[in-house]
């Protein structure tokens, strides 16, 4: 049965992606495993946003986090208090927000360099460059296919490159456009935390990182974390499309409002 992905929403107001493998059994369309990773809305909004893709919460199997920043995390302890969730973080996230993740009855510290499986999904975290404490993305896997998620990061680095090449679909931060962000009201030192080495990828950072994969078996391309000020989808699109060779139209993008509708890889 073949993975698929979806997105709550994705932007500085609030970032949640959903991940799917498996069935139940072979006799009913149940998907057994359904990860959250990130939950940056609050309770009553991720519902209604879960509902939309036909999900609830009782289905999910756990959250999974990347780093501390609240529009990433301001959703999960709540989430996991209300329906029971495991929660999996790096040891660094959860010292620099332990107030905000009090309460949650399973919590499972993960390494940044060790995957580990939650049911029908492998999950590979790595190690990126951002602003927080012990900040990691994530590689999905269900054995066949490989979803490769990369936001929230300043830079590439050897490592992101390995470990994102091949694969089946990808999630790709492109934060802000340069001259945008550069002419923009934000004040200096802001301009210097988002373009900076640990701050998030601009489009044509994001661009170079595609351009160095091996992306022969990528199925589907999404821009995500898009600014709302610093940014346009057009150009983030524009900026993939080239690297990827492919018709503009191809690439997907991930909207603070809407997210993305599920997306399987075959």
């Amino acid at each position: 049965m073949a993975m698929r992905f979806s997105s709550l929403g994705s932007g500085s107001e609030g970032n949640a992606l959903l991940v799917a493998a498996g069935m139940k059994n072979s006799g009913q369309d149940t998907r057994q495993t359904q990860v959250l990773m990130d939950c940056g809305f609050g309770l009553q909004d991720t519902v209604r946003r879960m509902a939309r893709l036909g999900v609830s919460p009782e289905e999910l199997s756990g959250i999974v986090v990347t780093h501390e920043h609240g529009d990433h995390i301001s959703g999960v302890a709540r989430l996991a208090r209300k329906y029971n969730l495991p929660v999996w973080l790096t040891h660094g996230t959860l010292r620099a927000q332990a107030k905000a993740f009090a309460g949650i009855a399973d919590i499972r510290e993960i390494d940044p360099q060790l995957a580990f499986v939650i049911g029908d999904l492998e999950i590979v975290p790595y190690p990126v460059p951002h602003d927080a404490a012990e900040p990691v993305q994530f590689v999905f896997s269900d054995g066949a296919r490989r979803l490769g998620v990369l936001t929230d990061t300043g830079c590439s680095t050897a490592h992101i490159e390995q470990t994102l090449s091949g694969c089946h679909a990808l999630v790709l931060e492109c934060n802000h456009d340069v001259e945008l962000l550069m002419n923009s009201d934000y004040p200096y030192s802001l301009k210097q935390r988002v373009g900076g080495r640990y701050g998030h990828l601009n489009n044509q950072e994001a661009a170079g990182i595609l351009a160095s994969l091996d992306i022969s078996r990528l199925q589907h391309l999404v821009a995500a974390h898009l600014s709302r000020r610093n940014n346009t989808p057009e150009l983030a699109v524009r900026a993939l499309s080239v690297a990827a060779r492919c018709e503009e139209s191809w690439v997907g993008v991930a909207t603070q409002e809407e997210g993305f509708d599920w997306r399987e890889i075959s």
